[in-house]
């Protein structure tokens, strides 16, 4: 492993195919025989620094469609906290099902869970049938991974009946110095950014491509009023540099000051500060408040000069789908994903139906939109949010502070690199966006 980072770092990348590849390398795992460790309490309660570990990985089997990548980077994603928490269900489960797919896939079903959906990282091998990718390139992957052997996901792959998540619903996740991918998730790292912030934008740029621009998604237009919950945040920051760049006019809703100026600094001027504003769309545990609801609809109209959102950018669940589904506008679009505050939704539907609104389910991104979504960040036109970046030691405490919501923007996670910084060759193109690459860091 230590010859591969030396050739990494003195910029010999086509040198690593000639290295052997280690039987073995480190990686962040939960365990299966931990998965019962939280029953009892809240979820706010569950804490992700005792359930991940850093373990020493044996390097899985490299299979046909297949790439061995060297991951310099990582990021935390939501769904490494539903991991570590073993919400809504133990990812043991997910795993134990793709086994039984395949003698292949049944390397995944192991008592241990590499995680992580997210990697910035260069090509150690590729298996047989690979010829788009070769050992030296340099690479970032997005997190599907699907098996395309029903007729199901050959107009959208996101419809494949064997479609999941990688790093979540399969194992060799990229927290880790070696992750195991298919070649059809690999994409060129742009090459103005750092190792870092080249593995940040992964999983919720490409979430939040599919979910506000494409046709899969909201199908957003110019002019359009785009509600943007979280809007600051790993997902929503995303969305609402997608919403500026479409020409449409994002309302940010925020939670502190703090994120709110995050916003004013990617060029949204229509902001709500919902903890400032003390909403409360949930009167007790059971009861939703609609007058609440009515309320924040005005505030949105005050905001746009009386317009309701085209769109709602839904991604908190529980606690705001019952305001999302009210303040759309008549035939509007409620497009939804995450629920990290629940997935229970509850909401009246006669602001639904009689208002003729839709909602739309959206999860991550076909491999288009995927790529679309990398190709922005690589002309620099949709930049990384990154805000703090911890070595693989600390990838627990990175979690943590991700689940209590602690952080702004993405979080990463150094794996092979050695310290933040390395990997830019592009230095003009970085020059030319240096203050927007870096406007979420040490926020």
């Amino acid at each position: 492993m230590l010859q591969i980072l030396e050739a990494i770092l003195s910029g010999d990348t086509a040198a690593v195919g000639a290295l052997d590849v280690p039987d073995h390398y480190r990686g962040i795992t939960v365990h299966a025989d931990e998965t019962s460790m939280f029953e009892g309490l809240e979820t706010k309660e569950k804490d992700p620094r005792k359930s991940l570990h850093l373990d020493d990985i044996p390097t899985p089997e490299l299979g046909p469609g297949e790439a061995l990548v060297a991951v310099m980077a990582s990021a935390i994603n939501y769904n490494t906290v539903w991991t570590s928490i073993f919400e809504p269900v133990s990812t043991f489960s997910f795993l134990k099902r793709y086994g039984k797919l395949s003698p292949l896939t049944a390397r995944h079903d192991l008592p241990y869970h590499v995680v992580g959906s997210d990697l910035a990282g260069v090509v150690l091998r590729t298996g047989p049938g690979v010829n788009a990718w070769k050992p030296g390139d340099e690479v970032v992957a997005h997190c599907l991974s699907v098996e395309l052997e029903s007729p199901d996901g050959h107009n959208d792959t996101m419809l494949d009946s064997e479609q999941r998540i990688w790093g979540f619903e399969t194992n060799f996740g990229g927290l880790a110095e070696i992750a195991l991918v298919k070649s059809n998730q690999l994409m060129p790292k742009p090459d103005h950014l750092t190792w870092e912030e080249a593995a940040s934008p992964g999983l919720v740029n490409s979430t939040a491509y599919r979910q506000l621009v494409s046709a899969n998604g909201a199908d957003m237009k110019q002019g359009d009023v785009v509600l943007i919950w979280g809007a600051s945040g790993g997902l929503g920051s995303y969305a609402t540099q997608f919403a500026l760049n479409g020409g449409a006019i994002p309302v940010c809703v925020v939670s502190s000051p703090e994120k709110a100026e995050l916003c004013r600094a990617m060029g949204a001027s229509l902001i709500i500060d919902r903890s400032a504003e003390g909403y409360r769309f949930w009167s007790d545990e059971n009861t939703q408040d609609p007058k609440e609801w009515k309320r924040f609809g005005a505030r949105i109209r005050e905001l746009t000069g009386g317009d309701d959102p085209d769109i709602v950018f839904e991604h908190p669940g529980r606690e705001t789908f019952g305001a999302s589904v009210y303040v759309a506008r008549r035939g509007g679009t409620i497009v939804t994903c995450a629920s990290t505050s629940g997935f229970m939704h509850e909401y009246d539907n006669r602001y639904l139906w009689m208002n003729l609104k839709r909602i739309i389910g959206s999860h991550f991104a076909n491999y288009r939109e995927a790529w679309e979504a990398n190709r922005l960040i690589a002309k620099g036109m949709v930049h990384p949010t990154v805000s703090k970046v911890y070595p693989l030691e600390e990838t627990a405490q990175a979690a943590y502070d991700v689940h209590r919501n602690l952080h702004q923007g993405k979080v990463g996670v150094l794996t092979l690199a050695p310290t933040e910084g390395l990997g830019v060759k592009n230095v003009a193109l970085r020059e030319q966006h240096e203050t927007a690459i870096n406007r979420f860091r040490n926020r």
